[in-house]
């Protein structure tokens, strides 16, 4: 059973709406880093989880434009075990499925009761995927809607630069993290002060830079430690959730994607898509797998539509409503 402990409410906290900070610990004593935003009684909750490397503040954007577009909503961030401000855990558990026990474990904490739309980002959207395979029951009941970003259902070996995933070089580096955790968690520090450069441009919106650098140079300028990083490449190369695509048909489904993103390319957005009934796709044209911090505004509108949509079939008794043209 999950705890919630820590709670930090802000100076807000008297009026309808408010942000607050929650630990949740997880079955196996994990402390996740939880943020709640927006009105305290709101009669829908949003649980936006990241992606491999990120933390909870890469959907800062996208939620200040949801919240201004959706007051009535609640939004839920966490930071997936052994990144951000949460806590390290064994590498053992550094799953998909392992995810999808934690966010179990965010909703029983901060969400008991009340609808539900899951939003996921690359590895989100993946441990979202996850979740709908392990809790299928509660889709079209508990879980009202699911919005999947820059992320796919499976084969993330066979397109994009996820076919690196089964570059010999990759094992090597697993294996050298397990091995010298500290060297090559030092080696990433040096790393990322050397693409620091780079990053800070393509931020800037210098579009210089070929994609695998950028990937690269992202990789390593970022504060998750090395053993985190690795051990979830090694859950990527097998990970499989076609099985959960047509359970989604059942309740309103935004899958986005950028039309540049080379990590998880718009080939996996539009297969899931074909495998759900209704689902609402959509291409952002020239955003990359960062999507959520490039167009945070075109992912914001399309979630807002979402919200609309699940609002809407859940009003009427669970009657599913096709998109809107």
């Amino acid at each position: 059973m999950s705890t919630v402990s820590s709670l930090a409410t802000s100076a807000h906290s008297r009026a309808a709406s408010a942000s607050s900070r929650s630990t949740v610990h997880t079955a196996d004593g994990v402390a996740l880093e939880v943020r709640i935003h927006g009105p305290r009684r709101a009669r829908l909750t949003v649980v936006l989880s990241h992606g491999h490397c990120g933390r909870s503040e890469s959907w800062t954007a996208v939620r200040s434009a949801l919240l201004k577009r959706y007051p009535d909503a609640r939004i839920v961030c966490y930071d997936h075990r052994g990144h951000g401000r949460s806590a390290l855990a064994d590498r053992r558990t550094y799953t998909l499925a392992q995810l999808a026990d934690d966010l179990h474990a965010v909703l029983e904490a901060v969400a008991p009761t009340g609808p539900v739309i899951l939003v996921g980002h690359s590895m989100g959207g993946m441990s979202v995927l996850t979740y709908v395979s392990r809790h299928p029951h509660e889709i079209g009941s508990r879980i009202t809607g699911i919005g999947l970003i820059a992320t796919a259902a499976s084969s993330l070996t066979e397109d994009g630069l996820g076919r690196f995933l089964r570059h010999p070089l990759i094992s090597l580096f697993r294996a050298a993290v397990h091995h010298a955790p500290g060297r090559m968690h030092h080696a990433k520090l040096l790393a990322g002060r050397a693409f620091a450069p780079i990053v800070h441009r393509a931020r800037r919106g210098d579009h210089t830079f070929g994609p695998r650098l950028l990937t690269l140079a992202n990789a390593m300028h970022n504060q998750t430690p090395i053993v985190t990083m690795a051990a979830f490449l090694e859950a990527f190369t097998t990970y499989d959730r076609t099985d959960a695509l047509a359970t989604l048909s059942a309740i309103p489904t935004l899958i986005l994607c950028g039309s540049t993103d080379s990590i998880t390319p718009p080939t996996h957005s539009i297969a899931m898509a074909a495998a759900v009934d209704y689902s609402d796709l959509v291409l952002v044209e020239g955003a990359g797998h960062s999507v959520i911090m490039e167009q945070p505004g075109r992912v914001a509108d399309a979630l807002t539509r979402l919200l609309t949509r699940a609002h809407d079939t859940h009003r009427n008794t669970g009657r599913y409503l096709p998109v809107a043209v």
